[in-house]
């Protein structure tokens, strides 16, 4: 039997494993191996799977899997978590990741990591959502009165005062979770679309608090992560 390398880490309760690809052979990562490795009574157990390869560009390359075993293309919070665990391991101030479409930069600061997450579109804009793309989709509801898209991220935001924002949230490929950076992003974008400024947003989540702040055009998300434990996998 096998014995897999892992780290688990979590930012405002959103959950992950971490793989390193980058000195560690791993498995096929096929839907059945990401679901039995994210799974939370036979398995580690995590909202998504962070896989991390190696990069001509970054320090890693990364991909994202979701525990239905469908792959995500962002994930802020995973960003976080990697960031942290890179710039402890390399021993460097700034840590830079690769994603399909961005490569991306994380720092610690005074409240967490920080990691510069790049630039969000709005695509769409209704009287109840306005869409927002930050590598993967989102919908930001201010109002509940339309059905909910399967096929993108859904950010609902419960209440909001002044810069304070109240949001929940439910994951393409993962369900309900208690916090989604990119998710945030997305929602302090719609924000700064519909009131026409920018100015950092503290958005609050199930699990959690994060700062959003800079421009649509250059995001940067700001939390405290944690490392929850680290092990092996029996293959």
């Amino acid at each position: 039997m096998t014995s897999l390398p892992f780290t688990k880490m979590q930012a405002q309760g959103n959950d992950f494993v971490v793989l390193d690809g980058l000195g560690n052979k791993l498995p096929e990562l096929t839907d059945t191996f990401v679901r039995q490795i994210t799974e939370r009574r036979y398995g580690i157990g995590c909202d998504q799977l962070l896989v991390l390869q190696p990069s001509d560009q970054a320090d890693t390359a990364i991909r994202i899997f979701n525990n239905d075993g469908s792959e995500a293309a962002n994930c802020g919070n995973g960003l976080r978590c990697v960031g942290d665990i890179l710039i402890r391991t390399l021993k460097k101030q700034t840590a830079s990741i690769a994603l399909s479409d961005r490569i991306v930069h994380a720092e610690h600061v005074e409240h967490g990591i920080r990691v510069e997450m790049g630039a969000a579109c709005i695509s769409e804009k209704t009287e109840a959502h306005v869409d927002v793309e930050i590598g993967n989709s989102h919908r930001v509801f201010f109002e509940a009165i339309e059905e909910f898209p399967h096929d993108r991220n859904v950010e609902i935001v419960t209440g909001q005062v002044a810069d304070h924002v109240y949001i929940d949230i439910i994951e393409r490929g993962a369900g309900r979770t208690l916090a989604c950076g990119s998710g945030a992003c997305a929602v302090a974008a719609a924000i700064w679309h519909i009131e026409g400024h920018n100015r950092p947003q503290s958005i609050e989540m199930p699990g959690g608090e994060v700062t959003v702040s800079g421009t649509p055009d250059h995001l940067a998300l700001t939390g405290t992560v944690h490392q929850v434990f680290s092990g092996t996998y029996q293959l």
